[in-house]
């Protein structure tokens, strides 16, 4: 007999029919009149992750909603993550309740504006938000652009599959991740190696609620797990490197070095390494040209 009992799924069966971890994002957007609209959102999460020559975030929400809106109208969006302040989620709570108009619910705000670093006109970010995301609307998928504000009753039919005005109330946009922007202390963590002191105080929402409550836990220290690494055979990574391109080679010293590669992304890493090496005028990839590489790989990334 098993342990678990049938629950029943319902619509929004994340809030109703189970307990789902998820972020608590304040999703900035422009109002009609020009003035930056927060709305509280946790569905939005990571969607083009790699292999792609962008990276996007999926927002679901309320096709009605101020936030929605917005987006159909103007296409710009930032997504700030804030901390575990209590204060701050009961704001968040207060931000997401719908019907307010952006005047009435902005009024009152808590939070501090300021400009970001993406260029164009964009909505302002929340200065105390640890982490923002200044991202746009790809609405050339699915010719989402063909979606339009103005139906606050609910839209009909045909509705998008995965990008626009997906259903009679719902919507969901792919937002591309135009600027990441941190908060210097975990902009250093990032970059010279976090450690579970240097983890910004991220705030879990649990999806459950009920006629009454939100629910949120605060932060508590993550703790490491290491990770098991599963060493290769350097006569695979020769192999590989040999076929990235002729005019390239590695050495048997500088294979040594990346067994620890996994081999799903062998290929990947190896081809990368080859374009920066051509780019440095190296035809030869030693221990030492090897390190250079590597150096120039982790400044990319940062």
């Amino acid at each position: 007999m098993s342990s678990f009992k049938d629950l029943r799924i319902v619509d929004n069966f994340y809030q109703t029919s189970s307990f789902f971890p998820m972020p608590t994002v304040l999703v900035g957007t422009v109002s009609e009149n020009g003035q930056t609209n927060l709305g509280a959102y946790s569905l939005c999460f990571p969607y083009y992750i790699a292999g792609k020559e962008r990276y996007a975030m999926l927002l679901e929400c309320r096709n009605s909603s101020n936030t929605a809106q917005n987006i159909l109208r103007g296409s710009k969006v930032s997504l700030n993550f804030i901390t575990d302040d209590r204060k701050y989620f009961r704001e968040a709570v207060r931000l997401g309740f719908p019907g307010d108009t952006t005047e009435e619910k902005m009024k009152d705000c808590i939070f501090t504006l300021e400009k970001g670093l993406a260029d164009g006109e964009r909505p302002l970010v929340v200065k105390e938000a640890y982490q923002v995301f200044e991202c746009t609307w790809d609405d050339g998928l699915e010719d989402a652009y063909k979606d339009k504000a103005g139906c606050l009753e609910g839209y009909e039919p045909p509705y998008r599959n995965f990008n626009g005005i997906t259903s009679k109330f719902g919507a969901h946009f792919i937002l591309k991740i135009d600027k990441i922007l941190m908060k210097e202390k975990y902009y250093n963590s990032i970059v010279n190696g976090v450690k579970a002191k240097n983890f910004p105080p991220v705030p879990v929402d649990y999806g459950y609620r009920d006629s009454t409550n939100f629910w949120c836990s605060s932060f508590n220290k993550p703790f490491p797990e290491k990770i098991c690494v599963k060493e290769g055979d350097v006569n695979s990574v020769k192999y590989a490197a040999k076929r990235i391109d002729p005019e390239v080679t590695f050495t048997d010293e500088a294979c040594a070095k990346l067994t620890k590669i996994p081999r799903i992304f062998l290929k990947a890493a190896l081809t990368q390494m080859v374009e920066i090496a051509k780019e440095e005028n190296v035809s030869v990839i030693d221990e030492a040209a090897l390190q250079i590489i590597n150096d120039k790989r982790r400044k990319e990334k940062r």
